[in-house]
């Protein structure tokens, strides 16, 4: 599996980086407790079983149009079965979602079980927490930063799950 993942600055990394230490704090699940020195805040941009050699290259083109403004958000949660996810939406914008669709375009559409990363069904976020019991989700809700932060997706990178390698994109 391959993940396409745009990067935030060192201001959002930071508020996203603090909400991850405040859940830990809170004896709550947190993204922050994976210890893969791969494991930083990132907007996750396309999932798909396999990518060519061509695709790869020509994602790496695609980075280079960045840095592209963005605002995080509050919080959301995500239904994921009887649990939840505990994520920062990214508000958004044209030149996200036309970024997030010449992707699509370049690398084809998602098969159905990453539907959620199609251009009509993507909702641009990072990930605070996964698996969250509904109690959790209202205690991490009172913890977690609610104001916007401005800043920008500064960094594009192809992460393979099955060989746990980065590769950076621009």
């Amino acid at each position: 599996m391959f993940s396409v993942e745009a990067l935030p600055d060192a201001g959002i990394d930071g508020s996203v980086r603090a909400d991850w230490q405040r859940l830990i704090d809170a004896a709550l699940p947190s993204a922050g407790r994976h210890p893969s020195e791969s494991n930083r805040p990132h907007v996750t941009l396309a999932v798909r079983d396999g990518l060519s050699t061509d695709a790869a290259s020509e994602l790496a083109r695609l980075g280079s149009v960045l840095p592209l403004e963005c605002r995080l958000g509050g919080a959301v949660v995500f239904a994921a079965g009887e649990r939840f996810v505990l994520a920062r939406p990214l508000i958004m914008t044209a030149a996200l979602l036309r970024f997030h669709t010449r992707i699509v375009d370049l690398i084809g559409p998602p098969p159905a079980r990453y539907a959620v990363t199609a251009t009509d069904r993507w909702t641009p976020h990072i990930t605070l927490a996964r698996r969250m019991t509904g109690e959790q989700v209202g205690r991490a809700l009172a913890v977690v930063g609610a104001a916007a932060v401005d800043g920008e997706l500064t960094g594009l990178r192809l992460w393979d799950a099955e060989a746990k390698v980065v590769t950076p994109l621009g």
